[in-house]
């Protein structure tokens, strides 16, 4: 028999509106309530939105156009994107637990040095040029470095009690080192064709007939989530939703699908590859110009899968429930029964293979293994998870929000990269961001308390 909610459940649920206060509150509150929706989320959304259209107005009046809001731009924002929030998935749950991980920027550059080692000094001497399973083996080597180096650092915190704190810092400066030696300084390229594509460009995509398919199953899978949903609820006599809040939900959120979609497909190939790909293939270019769709690129779809798995292990697991145990009372999860150590172990061992595919991501994208690569991710990659919502606190964070984070944060650099601001005052607004979203963080908390 299922437990039916009492009274005092009712009246603090946000779907159920309480007689003696509903009359009082504004009808944005009301409409919060109403939809469920996170107020962080609309924060978060409401700060990228802000950013780029404050860079597009920027633009346009100090050069006469704004480079910002185009679909060029969006694409490769999109694809700058990936690698920051395939790593802020793992970083949520280190944080969420009370732990850190600077080494992240260092260990991505490791890996894909070896990732380069391993596919033009080592592969082609057995396997020959070109061979179809260097890629694969590859990515298996980096993998599997990304884990073993993960669950080291895993180890050293949890079973020798060595703070977070000095052992990634340590990792930070070892495994940067260790990557100069390896490669004895030098840039490891080019990398295999095939390992490229991951990395984007024309032919690292699915097309516009591939990203209309991705669209249409990812609306469907909106719907369905959402009847299901309520379904469930309906079911165990838990509340739902207005109908018109369902409904709402449902079409911003396979609006906003199909809009990235349509961005997506209307940023076109660069005229002397579409001039190459169709002498290669027979094809004539009319007079006009023959347009061939970008569509997604294939490192924000492995930024989607990531996401779309990590937030099942983080809402639908033990695994998950664990992490977030640890992290609300670490004290008391360890007398409810939980291994916290062992789970400290494999949380950071997730953290190392999640590096290690956005070390695949970020080399394949350079086509190259080079010594800066992943310096200073780190920093990005702690302020995506914090400004999506991730506490320092521990015991709160989402992954959705981290990706956002990650959006935010890469779209604040590619901005000042476009309005032409140095380096140095890139750094100084990341770090600025930085601590105003702890700051917000903490006010949030207090507040909500």
């Amino acid at each position: 028999m299922s437990e039916q909610p009492s009274q005092s459940d009712a009246s603090q649920h946000p779907a159920i509106p309480n007689p003696a206060t509903q009359n009082h509150d504004g009808a944005f509150v009301r409409f919060l309530r109403a939809t469920e929706v996170d107020t962080r989320l609309l924060g978060m959304i409401g700060a990228l939105l802000l950013i780029w259209v404050g860079f597009h107005l920027y633009g346009h009046f100090v050069n006469g156009f704004g480079a910002f809001l185009t679909p060029r731009n969006l694409w490769n924002l999109s694809v700058q994107t990936s690698s920051i929030a395939i790593m802020a998935c793992g970083m949520v749950l280190i944080i969420v637990t009370r732990h850190i991980d600077l080494s992240v920027g260092s260990l991505l550059g490791f890996t894909a040095m070896i990732m380069g080692v391993v596919q033009v000094w080592v592969l082609p001497q057995f396997l020959g040029l070109g061979h179809a399973m260097i890629w694969p083996i590859t990515i298996l080597a980096g993998v599997i470095t990304g884990a073993l180096i993960g669950a080291f650092q895993g180890f050293l915190i949890a079973y020798l009690s060595i703070p977070a704190f000095i052992v990634t810092l340590g990792g930070l400066l070892v495994w940067r080192g260790a990557s100069y030696l390896v490669a004895r300084g030098e840039t490891i390229a080019p990398v295999d064709q095939t390992f490229a594509l991951i990395g984007g460009g024309p032919y690292g995509t699915i097309g516009a007939t591939g990203s209309w398919i991705l669209g249409a199953v990812v609306s469907v899978a909106i719907v369905w989530l959402l009847f299901n949903g309520r379904r469930q609820r309906i079911r165990f006599g838990f509340p739902t939703r207005p109908m018109w809040a369902e409904l709402l939900i449902g079409g911003v959120g396979i609006g906003v699908v199909l809009g990235a979609v349509n961005v997506m497909n209307s940023y076109p190939w660069p005229k002397g590859i579409v001039r190459r790909y169709a002498a290669e293939n027979n094809i004539v270019v009319p007079d006009g110009g023959l347009f061939i769709s970008h569509g997604f690129a294939i490192p924000v779809l492995v930024a989607i899968t990531v996401g779309i798995a990590m937030t099942f292990l983080a809402t639908r697991t033990r695994f998950g429930r664990y992490v977030f145990a640890i992290g609300g009372n670490p004290e008391a999860a360890e007398l409810a029964g939980i291994n916290t150590k062992k789970m400290t172990l494999l949380i950071f061992t997730l953290m190392g293979v999640l590096t290690s595919i956005s070390a695949v991501v970020a080399s394949a994208r350079l086509k190259s293994a080079t010594l800066a690569l992943g310096q200073f991710d780190e920093l990005y990659v702690i302020a995506a998870a914090v400004i999506g919502g991730t506490s320092f606190a521990g015991g709160i964070g989402t992954i959705y929000g981290a990706i956002l984070g990650a959006l935010v944060m890469q779209s604040l650099q590619s901005g000042m990269v476009l309005i032409g601001f140095d380096s140095a005052i890139q750094q100084l607004v990341v770090g600025c961001v930085l601590v105003l979203a702890v700051f917000l963080d903490n006010l949030y908390r207090r507040n909500s308390t």
